[in-house]
């Protein structure tokens, strides 16, 4: 293998000639548009600017690749074989510690966050590509045989390919949710066409380029770089083509996709994701239960699908000060080490107007926060408030007046906190059977009976229960994805790759001798 410091040199040439990818070839667009430093408007990456008229190469790019795939448990197995090496070197690229702060680095530069969370972004990538080296990418197409009817006969289930494939990837975790979904895309068999958030482009070009080096095929995957719209018009056209197309993003675009595409989706739209914590309160679990609390709600700014949206607080918490610890956490974040910082998808004009009608509701308050950040030169069309949080009494979030307002999601640095006793629990379990999305959610509390209560009332499809529990995790190791939704994409395990990127197959082989003296009957 080459040595890491030639990849470095390598991964900066392209990083300073982006192009698209269609069918193997690099490929430049008549325009270009330039990426703006999220913390002070000036120019930061220039990057191909694809328009409706430059869409027609994609889509045949596409239509070349059959619905059987590019490989499937019958056709071009030699490929599983090599998947798992490309993810192999990929993994030990990123293991190497320049590499991988290369990688950290460019995730900030478009997406500011703190070090420790673009790292942490980073490793999770590491960690997946590990998981799927050797023969655990054939291992994804394993089938099973049943017993058949008679002597010769016998089905046999097989995970099969789409074929050609869309991924529409956000723009809060650059790297590790456009990589796990495309490389889960690639395990199966399928050929995507990628487009990632205009904002980070350059990671996802980045990642390809890593993945080029590392020996994945450059016409395994089609690289575009466009607007929203200009997607919107390739699906449209593409409809007859395109077997599968799998979002990760907010709910509205979510459905437009569907309605577009006819249903051939798989969502992981946004979360109002809630955290319950119970009654058994311990002075020794305070400091712990508020650090995460913290976390949740405002790593990263809050821009994590899966960051707390509102903390329902048993009354003995809020007796023992969790307020004030909140409070008191929530004041060391700034934005010299982004651990706050520019939010990509709502102004601050929105977010403060947001926060002002919380306040309106009877009994509300603000806990904390609720200003503009100061001392920045972060451009006006992106977010800068402090971290915030807002209390709201319980019976006033039920209501029908105020319960839209309330469980409307804010992609920032602002959550809801209400409190409840004993009494009130059914309360809170209605407030979490009527939200919309499903997505994560957190029990905390050490008791057995609590949590089975909460937890075999509600179905959030990634849910942490305990005094560790949390709303964010990594999902490299486990589930991540919405429940109660058929056309819901998991990501990280296997079992979600297998959900998302394949279908199932019977074939039922019936070679036995033809018994030509039984009676046929007609049916």
């Amino acid at each position: 293998m080459s040595n890491y410091d030639d990849l470095l040199r390598a991964l900066k040439d392209d990083l300073n000639h982006p192009c698209n990818i269609i069918d193997g070839e690099y490929v430049n667009t008549a325009k270009t548009a330039f990426i703006i430093n999220p913390l002070d408007g000036t120019p930061l990456y220039e990057q191909p600017d694809t328009k409706i008229d430059e869409i027609t190469p994609f889509l045949k790019s596409l239509a070349k690749c059959p619905k059987s795939g590019l490989h499937n448990p019958i056709k071009n197995v030699e490929r599983y074989k090599m998947l798992s090496e490309v993810s192999f070197k990929a993994a030990m690229a990123l293991e190497d510690p320049k590499v991988a702060d290369y990688f950290a680095k460019l995730v900030q530069s478009v997406m500011p966050k703190s070090y420790i969370q673009a790292l942490g972004e980073v490793n999770v990538t590491k960690q997946f590509l590990k998981n799927f080296c050797g023969d655990q990418v054939r291992f994804l197409a394993t089938g099973k045989t049943t017993p058949g009817d008679h002597f010769g006969q016998q089905p046999q289930d097989y995970q099969w390919p789409y074929g050609p494939v869309v991924i529409i990837a956000p723009f809060n975790f650059p790297i590790e949710i456009p990589a796990l979904q495309l490389m889960g895309a690639l395990y199966m068999g399928n050929k995507p066409l990628i487009k990632t958030a205009r904002t980070v482009e350059p990671v996802l070009d980045q990642f390809i380029s890593l993945l080029h080096w590392c020996g994945l095929p450059t016409e395994d995957v089609d690289l575009i770089h466009c607007s929203g719209s200009v997607m919107n018009e390739l699906l449209k056209q593409g409809n007859d083509i395109i077997r599968l197309v799998q979002f990760t993003g907010s709910s509205k675009v979510a459905e437009e996709i569907s309605q577009i595409m006819r249903g051939k989706v798989r969502i992981e739209d946004a979360g109002f994701d809630w955290k319950i914590l119970g009654s058994d309160y311990k002075k020794e679990n305070l400091d712990y239960v508020a650090w995460q609390c913290d976390q949740d709600a405002y790593a990263a700014s809050g821009q994590k699908c899966s960051a707390t949206s509102i903390l329902f607080v048993h009354k003995k918490w809020k007796e023992q000060s969790l307020f004030y610890r909140l409070k008191d956490l929530a004041a060391t974040r700034n934005l010299k080490n982004l651990t706050i910082g520019p939010v990509l998808t709502w102004n601050t004009k929105a977010m403060l107007e947001h926060i002002k009608r919380l306040l309106e509701i009877p009994g509300a308050y603000l806990v904390f926060g609720g200003k503009p950040l100061i001392d920045h030169n972060i451009p006006q069309c992106y977010g800068a408030i402090e971290p915030t949080a807002v209390y709201v009494p319980i019976k006033k979030i039920l209501s029908e007046k105020y319960w839209r307002r309330v469980t409307s999601e804010v992609f920032g640095p602002v959550q809801v906190i209400t409190t409840y006793s004993d009494e009130e629990l059914p309360l809170i379990l209605e407030a979490c059977e009527r939200m919309e999305n499903h997505l994560t959610a957190a029990v905390v509390s050490d008791d057995p009976v609590f949590i089975n209560k909460v937890l075999g009332a509600t179905v959030n499809g990634t849910t942490y229960a305990g005094m560790r529990a949390r709303t964010t995790g990594a999902p490299q190791n486990h589930w991540f994805g919405p429940s109660g939704d058929p056309r819901g994409a998991g990501i990280g395990t296997p079992q979600a790759i297998i959900n998302t990127w394949s279908s199932p197959r019977c074939i039922i082989k019936d070679v036995g001798p033809i018994d030509f003296s039984a009676p046929l009957v007609q049916s």
